[in-house]
């Protein structure tokens, strides 16, 4: 019985993969027929036209994985309903106010207004799951800070999908058998299946349709990891520690140098870099970073909340010296050429 469930999750897993590299190649179709194209410009990485929305496959995957794992609860015992129906609404949400911006650009309140709805709903499956006040503002901070952060940091060839992929793998290993597990390797499965489309150069962007949805979807499975975790929960960070730390410096830079930070704009760490080094260094790179972050979290389970803190304040001491290296050693070289 193990076994044959075991062959029938692996299929399922397998499933996903498909669903989403069909659902991206339709959706290019349907971009260039509609002529839904990232055209090149001073604010953008790209150098060619390049069709946009691919992440659709991606939400069509995530929401038929939600739906089979609501339908077998038997499989994965710790499934829960509520938690299940809010990260299909959120989802859904997400995807439907990126799929309307990447037909006809929106101004950033009516984003940010559904952004909420969707985070209050991710609070109240936490509430449902027995979270308290704390782990309900915790899912609506995650919410909103990484469905942004991952459409800010999805600027280069196969960089925000492979980020996903990796957070995603190794919170399922965290989890272990069980519906956020479940979930976790449902959401890394529909990364691979968009990343063809997406290197070693992109054919297809992810949109905001995608970037969104896997910024909150990667928000859910910690708000939920978060409740089984205790204090081991900050161990969650490292798989996000390199959207994270580049993003939210940026941030602070253009804040603190008045300008207009909400604006688009190409000034992230890893922008400077690819402009040198070109996409698939930069996009390998980051990768690296962040598998080793998985790793230092698989490992810390067993360690002490002490040791944990200490991690994590090397982890971001590091990243911070890695990003400004990066920022001053590539505007320099930048500033040469021109």
């Amino acid at each position: 019985m193990v076994e044959a469930t075991g062959v029938a999750w692996v299929a399922w897993l397998v499933l996903q993969v498909a669903i989403a590299a069909v659902g991206t190649w339709m959706a290019r179709r349907y971009a260039l027929r509609r002529e839904l194209l990232d055209q090149p410009g001073e604010r953008r990485s790209h150098r060619v036209p390049t069709p946009r929305g691919g992440g659709i496959g991606i939400v069509l995957s995530l929401l038929l994985s939600l739906a089979w794992l609501a339908a077998h609860p038997s499989a994965h015992a710790s499934a829960h309903a509520s938690m299940l129906l809010s990260t299909a609404i959120g989802v859904a949400l997400i995807a439907a106010i990126g799929w309307l911006d990447d037909h006809r650009p929106l101004s950033p309140w009516p984003r940010l207004l559904v952004q909420a709805v969707a985070a209050l709903a991710l609070a109240w499956g936490i509430q449902a799951e027995g979270g308290g006040a704390g782990a309900m503002v915790l899912a609506f901070v995650a919410a909103m800070v990484l469905t942004n952060i991952w459409n800010f940091m999805d600027g280069i060839d196969g960089l925000a999908a492979s980020q996903a992929l990796l957070a995603a793998a190794a919170y399922g290993v965290f989890a272990g058998p069980g519906g956020v597990g479940g979930l976790a390797f449902c959401l890394a499965a529909a990364c691979l299946g968009f990343l063809p489309f997406n290197l070693p150069q992109a054919r297809i962007f992810l949109g905001d349709v995608g970037s969104g949805t896997l910024g909150y979807a990667l928000a859910a499975l910690v708000a939920w990891l978060s409740l089984e975790s205790g204090a081991r929960a900050p161990l969650l960070l490292l798989p996000l520690s390199a959207f994270l730390i580049d993003a939210s410096l940026t941030l602070v830079r253009r804040a603190a140098t008045g300008q207009r930070w909400w604006l688009p704009h190409a000034e992230h760490a890893y922008q400077y870099w690819a402009r040198l080094r070109g996409h698939g260094r930069v996009t390998l790179a980051y990768a690296g970073w962040t598998l080793l972050a998985c790793l230092a979290m698989l490992a810390g389970r067993t360690a002490a909340p002490a040791f944990i803190i200490i991690g994590l304040l090397v982890v971001g001491l590091a990243g911070g010296g890695a990003w400004a290296y990066l920022r001053w050693t590539s505007q320099g070289q930048e500033d040469t050429r021109e």
